[in-house]
């Protein structure tokens, strides 16, 4: 049996294929994620992949999403195990080599609509997102996540047989993070807008989540142009970050314990040239007000319908600050991180995470807090910056797209 890797690399949400040039000894013609032989132990076949993905595109700090289990391939005579993996990089640029004739950037389902090796979709969906993937990941946040729930329901619905079955996904999907406000959001807009079949889900999908990438850099554009010369800010919000990286003001910020998303933001600035200073939760009202910034810039998991604002647990605390010093505080967030109501679904750490020792200690360890709309000055979506009509207008358009489930 022989042992190979496929490696499908993902920017926003397409992946990379490749048609196999005269030069590889197997399937001519055929397009293929990068792949290539696993030359030492197949329990080690990462190590295979990365040095297929550098050899093959350039990309040598790809970074892995999933190593998917193993599919065994059997075609005529032949039997392959293929390690399949995914890795996201942060654009389509590509330097082929010579394995590779001509390679495309496509929505995933396109696999099974082309000439591929064999098992290609098998190995794939070995290394998809899943609806366990958006209930479970506590790494990132709802934007991403968002993403990740819209190619669950494009993938599924290119393999369903009838438009019940997508709606069964839908609905896994649409409750799988009640705190995340944008999950429902999305997958509410490409269910209510679609015809009832699959193929029209998996289309809406696909328009609904290159609309939701669109939204994002138009809110770090907008939000760029609130910066100043100093921002204060804390936890991680892939839309913050850009809009800092586009703005490049003086950045204080707090490091959001137990996890500590903060201090890995604050080392991207930094290594993108950014004057960064890192503080803890506990100093970052008083840091701010000993600096003076121009603006608070903080993301959100979700905008409630009256303009309250759910986010990392301190945020409360540094616009509270932030009003006692006259700092403008701006939530950057896309617009469908509008809730429909005003709802909060809390979510709580690990108690161990504050104390894991022997005496009889309650311990409170809540993910996010709510912000009073009183302390938000505005909420800048792709839409322009937002006030309190704005908001309760876009919480009366989610409440419409999730009709598509009633009756």
């Amino acid at each position: 049996m022989t042992h190979v890797v496929t490696c499908f690399l993902r920017h926003g949400t397409d992946v990379l294929l490749g048609r196999r040039s005269d030069a590889v000894g197997t399937y001519i013609g055929r397009w293929a994620g990068v792949s290539g032989y696993v030359e030492g132990d197949p329990g080690d076949a990462e190590r295979d992949a990365r040095r297929e993905v550098r050899e093959e595109t350039g990309w040598g700090d790809a970074t892995l999403v999933r190593a998917g289990d193993s599919v065994d391939v059997e075609d005529g005579d032949r039997t392959w195990t293929v390690h399949p993996f995914l890795f996201e990089v942060d654009s389509r640029t590509v330097t082929p080599n010579e394995e590779i004739a001509t390679y495309e950037w496509v929505s995933p389902p396109a696999i099974r609509e082309r000439e591929t090796v064999p098992g290609l979709w098998a190995a794939y969906e070995a290394v998809a997102p899943t609806v366990t993937t958006v209930a479970t990941d506590t790494v990132h946040g709802s934007a991403w996540l968002s993403l990740r729930a819209l190619e669950v329901l494009r993938d599924r619905a290119a393999v369903a047989d009838d438009h019940a079955a997508v709606a069964s996904v839908a609905r896994d999907l649409r409750d799988a993070r009640p705190s995340m406000a944008a999950v429902a959001n999305r997958v509410n807009r490409a269910m209510s807008a679609a015809d009832r079949t699959p193929a029209a889900v998996r289309t809406r999908a696909e328009r609904v989540a290159d609309a939701a990438l669109d939204a994002g850099r138009e809110a770090a554009t907008r939000a760029a142009e609130r910066c100043g010369a100093s921002v204060a800010t804390l936890s991680r919000s892939g839309t913050v970050r850009a809009a800092l990286e586009r703005a490049r003001p003086a950045v204080l910020i707090g490091e959001s314990r137990p996890a500590r998303e903060g201090a890995d933001v604050a080392a991207a600035l930094a290594d993108a040239g950014l004057d960064v200073t890192l503080t803890t939760d506990a100093a970052l009202p008083a840091e701010l007000g000993a600096r003076d910034p121009d603006a608070v810039l903080v993301g959100a998991d979700a905008v409630l319908a009256d303009g309250s604002v759910v986010n990392k647990v301190g945020t409360r605390g540094l616009a509270l600050a932030a009003a006692r010093e006259n700092v403008p505080v701006y939530v950057v967030a896309a617009a469908a991180k509008v809730r429909p109501d005003e709802r909060v679904h809390a979510e709580a750490g690990e108690a161990v995470d504050l104390y894991d020792g022997p005496a009889p200690v309650s311990v409170a360890n809540p993910v996010f807090d709510r912000t009073p709309a009183d302390l938000v000055t505005g909420v800048v979506t792709e839409r322009g910056v937002l006030d309190g009509d704005d908001v309760r207008a876009v919480a009366a358009e989610h409440r419409a797209n999730a009709a598509w489930d009633e009756g």
